[in-house]
């Protein structure tokens, strides 16, 4: 495992934002190694998680998926685009709170072989999946003004998604 001094500031994290984490033996063949998502909750085989930054990314996942979908959620967080770019700024944000360079999240050996351009477009203050973040009302978006802008991203009013369709906060 690479930065294996980061699984605990990791994991305590996750656990102040209501997101558990249990060690345990995972079967190969998990979408990412070592880490699977189980029902809401993150299950880690540290004999086998490779890259730690994993877990944040993953737990974004988590954090902004539909309440609803959360308890029965198992193996991988499905192929929602929406979800999977909202799961990369939320990843990111929750490195820089967990003082962590954003490169262990977004390393080469993911995102298709882009981890560190991805970490340089955020460090750039180029956000994909902000907006997203914003209509969960997890963060502000930073280029407003007002209320719904704070506070603005990378800083995070909220770390778990509360509604199924957002939108009703709204009406």
């Amino acid at each position: 495992m690479d930065h294996p001094h980061l699984l605990p500031i990791i994991t305590s994290f996750l656990h102040s934002i209501g997101i558990q984490v249990a060690e345990k033996t995972l079967p190969e063949g998990t979408f990412l190694p070592g880490i699977r998502l189980e029902n809401g909750a993150l299950a880690v085989d540290p004999d086998k998680l490779k890259y730690v930054g994993d877990i944040l990314h993953e737990a974004g996942h988590i954090a902004v998926m539909a309440p609803s979908q959360r308890s029965c959620c198992f193996a991988d967080a499905g192929a929602d685009m929406g979800e999977e770019i909202a799961a990369q700024a939320w990843s990111y944000a929750a490195a820089l709170a967990c003082d962590i360079e954003p490169e262990v999240v977004f390393h080469d050996h993911g995102y298709k072989g882009g981890g560190s351009h991805a970490a340089a477009i955020y460090r750039q203050g180029h956000w994909p999946g902000v907006p997203l973040l914003a209509w969960m009302g997890l963060t502000g978006m930073p280029e407003m003004e007002g209320e719904i802008a704070k506070p603005k991203f990378p800083d995070m009013k909220a770390w778990m998604r509360d509604l199924d369709d957002p939108t009703e906060r709204y009406r």
